[in-house]
């Protein structure tokens, strides 16, 4: 079986250079939740270096909370914040591949469907897909537009039976081990389709948890290959 791994990157954590090789996506930040135009010229060039596919991770600009509260904007103004960062990220790549919603972006955006629909235009605007959870309103809105949409699932949050992820303000929902994170990729695959693994780039153990989710990957006989 082939799976994408990929990483929320470019947010100026400081663990970029050893996850890259670690994963085949990377999800560059694009400058207002974290982040800046030296983290992300750095990501990009180590993208480069290690052939690691490049996505546009767009979130709102709240830097005190790194872009994890949700917002109540119109549709416009979202759009101009989507369009405004993948402006931004084009400007320094050509070679931008497919748009993640970072965040409270990406939660409501994968169950509201007017936000869905703007964030999909967006993309569909520069020919990009669309990553999201399977089965939200994402995935709905790129049938609608007739884009390309990527289920992705993640190694390390828990997830609740509607197929949502556990809040993070709510007990357990983080997952440490890895032997149980790879079961779990296992079901995402097996059971929900997915095709890209999420590996959050912010925790403070990521290298380490990565270097373990992929090598239990590639001992049960997945191919790590970017699906862009």
């Amino acid at each position: 079986m082939e799976i994408d791994l990929n990483a929320d990157l470019g947010e100026g954590v400081g663990l970029d250079a050893e996850l890259m090789p670690l994963i085949t996506s990377a999800n560059v930040c694009c400058g207002l939740h974290a982040g800046g135009p030296s983290e992300i010229a750095t990501t990009l060039a180590l993208a480069g270096q290690h052939g690691v596919a490049v996505g546009a991770h767009p979130g709102y600009a709240d830097r005190a909370n790194f872009g994890r509260i949700e917002q109540s904007l119109l549709p416009d103004d979202v759009a101009a914040l989507c369009l405004y960062q993948l402006g931004a990220l084009l400007a320094l790549t050509p070679k931008v591949r497919y748009v993640k919603p970072h965040g409270a972006l990406y939660n409501q955006a994968c169950r509201d469907r007017t936000l869905a629909h703007t964030v999909v235009e967006v993309a569909a605007s520069y020919d990009l897909a669309v990553v999201g959870l399977p089965g939200s309103q994402l995935e709905a809105a790129t049938k609608t537009l007739n884009s390309r949409f990527i289920p992705e699932g993640f190694a390390d949050r828990r997830y609740r039976p509607d197929g949502s992820l556990v809040p993070r303000t709510e007990p357990d929902a983080f997952v440490h081990d890895p032997a149980e994170a790879v079961s779990q990729v296992e079901w995402l695959v097996r059971a929900k389709g997915v095709r890209t693994i999420c590996v959050h780039g912010d925790n403070p153990e990521a290298v380490t948890f990565t270097r373990a989710v992929r090598a239990a990957l590639l001992g049960r006989g997945f191919t790590l290959k970017a699906f862009a």
